[in-house]
């Protein structure tokens, strides 16, 4: 059963699939809820492991907040490790699709002791990528808040659905002054599009070389996620499986989603193999 947990001060809507077995947490892409890999999240708990999941902050049932450094998936990532620690979880296998591969490779970077491993799918990167999901993520925002406040940032559909799951959401955004909120918008704004020249967004091939802990990449199939941007990322991790799970590739910016939950099975299988395999060479903790 979900239930929240005060992380770095904020309220994280969180729950744990499974009784034993090595942890593992994953995350979906975009701002979407946990919800979005609790099918992924069943069938590897009931392949033997404990699954945690959890909705990031100003996503899901969670609190909203704009408070911390960095972009926004160092800023969940951190939330992560806090939440592993709390859970006494750490280390854990880390996974995530897009936004949650963002957010896992973070985490690694920032606190590489609570990462046992990498399950790494849909990865992002290049400039159009970089460009399509900034100009989602951010500019509706600053343009609510530049033309009707804080008030209007309520009524965009995203943060009215963050205030339909959790009703104090509404209060905790009209405190926040505009003009701040605008600076924390343009911040991670800018940081995301600089990542369009990076491996992938948020990575430099440095930071990739220099993490250590086994991983497992499935590359996406369109032009957020373009196969050679998951290929060239299996290249410089230097412990990293490459794993295909569907070769067609799409001239669109999101591939239909459907024909990835049509093969949820074949992915969980991908990373529980990998995780025995890596369990083999690292005894699990427990």
């Amino acid at each position: 059963m979900a239930a929240t947990i005060d992380v770095n001060g904020i309220a994280i809507n969180h729950e744990v699939l499974g009784s034993d077995g090595p942890w593992v947490a994953l995350a979906p892409g975009g701002r979407r809820a946990m919800e979005a890999v609790r099918s992924l999240a069943n069938r590897i708990a009931a392949a033997g492991f404990r699954v945690l999941l959890h909705d990031r902050r100003n996503c899901g049932a969670s609190d909203i907040s704009f408070d911390g450094d960095g972009a926004e998936h160092e800023i969940w990532a951190d939330d992560l490790a806090r939440l592993l620690v709390l859970r006494n979880a750490a280390p854990a296998y880390i996974g995530g699709s897009s936004s949650g591969c963002r957010m896992s490779i973070a985490l690694a970077l920032r606190h590489p002791h609570a990462v046992r491993g990498l399950l790494l799918w849909r990865v992002t990167g290049g400039e159009g990528g970089a460009q399509r999901l900034a100009a989602d993520y951010y500019p509706p925002y600053i343009t609510a808040a530049q033309t009707g406040g804080m008030a209007a940032v309520c009524d965009t559909e995203h943060f009215r659905e963050r205030i339909a799951e959790r009703p104090g959401n509404r209060e905790r955004l009209l405190a926040i002054d505009p003009v701040r909120f605008i600076a924390v918008m343009r911040r991670w704004n800018d940081e995301f599009l600089r990542g369009g020249s990076q491996p992938v967004i948020g990575a430099s091939e440095a930071d990739l070389r220099g993490i250590r802990v086994p991983a497992i990449v499935i590359p996406g199939n369109d032009n957020n996620h373009p196969r050679v941007v998951g290929e060239n990322l299996s290249r410089l991790l230097p412990r990293c499986e490459l794993r295909y799970l569907i070769t067609k590739q799409y001239d669109l910016p999101v591939s239909p989603r459907e024909e990835w939950d049509a093969r949820e099975d074949e992915l969980a299988a991908f990373f529980t193999e990998f995780m025995r395999r890596a369990d083999e060479r690292q005894p699990a903790s427990t």
